[in-house]
Formats: structure tokens, sequence, C-alpha cells
């Protein structure tokens, strides 16, 4: 199986996540691809967190209509803080594999893949890096193999969705219905 994985905090899905991994699908490079969740995210703060638990019931109502799309939730099984390697070696021991695993990655933080990331050249030798148009059209210029996605530049992000709900702004048509009523239900960011 051709297998790509897409990781976040989640906090909260949003349409965007959902566009890019049909994107990936679309692409017809890849049979499935994992939404992986993570417990403590390396590369940022987590903002006004309902927790692991919550953000993975979320994601779970958001995807459950998608036959291809999987939650793998072995981030948050792992507890701590979450580093793509790691990630890799279990996905690749746990799932039928053909050929390398697909690693998603925003193109906000593709510049930084090899001064940030954890043992960036090992993740190179396990994963095809995808490079998801995120924050801008254009290509980047980047030193370690990779491939652009064709993907639609979606200005959605999580931080967006969770202050205007903050805000009082709109916000319900940013992300999938499930998961709107989960939020309302539940009063997360500090829903008015």
């Amino acid at each position: 199986m051709k297998i790509a994985i897409l990781g976040g905090s989640f906090n909260p899905p949003h349409l965007g996540h959902l566009i890019l991994a049909e994107e990936v699908l679309a692409s017809g490079l890849y049979d499935r691809i994992l939404l992986i969740p993570t417990f403590i995210p390396p590369h940022k703060r987590a903002e006004n967190d309902p927790g692991a638990a919550m953000r993975l019931s979320m994601l779970e109502a958001a995807v459950e209509d998608w036959p291809d799309i999987t939650i793998d939730s072995c981030e948050i099984d792992r507890k701590g803080v979450s580093y793509t390697i790691d990630t890799l070696s279990e996905i690749a021991r746990r799932y039928p594999l053909e050929g390398k695993i697909g690693l998603v990655m925003g193109d906000d933080l593709a510049p930084d893949f090899l001064k940030v990331w954890k043992e960036p050249e090992r993740i190179l030798q396990s994963a095809d890096i995808l490079v998801a148009h995120r924050t801008r059209a254009e290509e980047l210029q980047l030193n370690y193999p990779h491939r652009y996605l064709d993907n639609l530049l979606i200005p959605i992000s999580s931080s967006l969705v969770r202050k205007r709900i903050a805000e009082g702004g709109a916000w319900r048509a940013l992300v999938p219905a499930k998961v709107c009523k989960i939020i309302e239900n539940h009063g997360l960011y500090q829903l008015r």
C-alpha cells in the first residue's frame, strides 16, 4: 500500500486539512493518507488546546465518511513531544508499505526542515517529502529532495478558526459540520 502521512495538532481540524488530504489522494501517488494528530507539537506551542483526546474526537468526526483517510493516534498514544522520525519508524513497522512513505509538509515549515527537525537525513531516507502550498502560491527553492503538491492554496488555519470563535466572528463554514457540533456542544475555544 502506498501511504502518505499528514501530521499536525488539528486544533481544530478544518476544511483546509480535508482539502489537502483529498489533493494528496487525487494526485494518484498514494492509496491512503494517514492523519496523525500530535500529542505535543515540537515546532510550535499549542494554543487554547482542549487536549489530545478532544482533538482526536474532532478529527475522527471530520473524516468518518472518508474511506481513504485513516487516523493513526500513535503520537498521542506515545505521549510526550512527537518527532517525525519516530512516527515514520512506527508507521513502517505497522503498515504494509509499497515504496517510501509520503510526508506532507507545509511550505511554512519546509524552509527550516534541515535546521529544525530531528534527524532530517534519516527522515529523507525514510520518506518522500511532499511540500504543500500553505502560505504562498510560488514554489520555494529547497536544498533537499522534495516534490511540490499541486494543491489549492486555502487560507484557513486552526489558529484563524480559534481566533474567530474567541472573537465571536464567522467560523462555522471553515470546519466540517460534525466538528462544528463538537465545538459548540463543548464550548471550545471560548465560544460565545
